[in-house]
């Protein structure tokens, strides 16, 4: 039977972990750590995230500095924002909330992000440090699945683990995170050929690319641990929506030793780690 890798429950058991933390941090500090959540525009779907961001933030006792702004914001005024909470000593943590508006450049606003206060890790510095196995703040949701197989005690270790998905968000990362772990690792993408092929000889299996259950029973091999980190907003005839992972659930759980489900998955773990990289940025700024 396949067992379900519960990342809802066990980000919950960090967040816990996290509070007590915090909790004793801000009797020593006097102040509790602080994160910035940036959204550009109305998307529905960004705005949901920023929500359990915040709702996450003050269950922990992280103070949240996060500001809406209308889609027709500037560049210039952003940068402006982001140096401005660079200087700001309550905010240990910023994070701009992806996509923006067409009209904005988010890799030049990404950088202009301290790489201390970093909460995403997707500065140059913090992925250069990851490159070179140095400490420093981690992409969230590779590290998020990291913490989950580490919760479950799945070995990593000379693993044949493929990675379907480059994006510099999670396929990157992670797959340099896995190498850390010594797995052997591939990285796939759209124009990956024959990819069921590949994929049957995964061990760990991870689809990372956004396109709705695109990984289906006769891909994956027999006993191997599926991540699903897709997360897929569909409509169904009668006009309702749902959300589907990048691997087909139901026929993949039936051969899957381990597998992750959409929601609740992934998801929340990508969060938790949010929340640990802030608490890590403020305890590095006191030692």
């Amino acid at each position: 039977m396949t067992n379900i890798l519960d990342g809802k429950t066990i980000a919950k058991k960090i967040q816990t972990q996290l509070q007590e933390q915090t909790q004793k941090l801000m009797l020593k500090h006097g102040r509790p750590p602080g994160l910035a959540v940036l959204m550009v525009g109305d998307n529905p779907a960004s705005a949901a995230y920023v929500r359990n961001k915040e709702r996450a933030c003050a269950k922990v006792g992280i103070a949240s500095f996060g500001r809406h702004f209308p889609s027709n914001t500037s560049q210039t005024e952003l940068e402006e924002t982001i140096n401005s909470l660079n200087q700001d000593q309550r905010v240990d943590g910023i994070l701009l909330q992806l996509p923006l508006p067409d009209h904005l450049d988010a890799v030049s606003l990404l950088h202009q992000i301290h790489p201390d206060k970093d909460a995403d890790g997707l500065h140059p510095v913090n992925l250069g440090r990851l490159l070179r196995g140095d400490p420093g703040l981690r992409s969230c949701t590779p590290a998020g699945i990291m913490r989950l197989l580490q919760e479950y005690q799945i070995n990593l270790s000379g693993q044949k683990t493929v990675v379907v998905g480059r994006s510099i968000l999670v396929g990157k990362p992670l797959a340099l995170m896995l190498l850390e772990a010594n797995a052997t690792v591939t990285i796939a993408h759209s124009r990956t050929q024959d990819l069921g092929e590949l994929t049957r000889r995964a061990d760990i299996l991870v689809a990372a690319v956004g396109r709705p259950q695109l990984i289906t029973s006769d891909m994956v091999k027999p006993g191997a641990v599926v991540i699903d980190v897709g997360i897929n907003r569909v409509s169904d005839q009668q006009e309702k929506s749902r959300l589907l992972g990048d691997v087909h659930f139901d026929s993949v759980q039936e051969i899957a030793r381990y597998i992750t489900p959409v929601p609740g998955g992934v998801g929340p773990m990508t969060v938790a780690m949010l929340l640990n990289n802030t608490i890590l940025s403020y305890t590095k700024r006191y030692s």
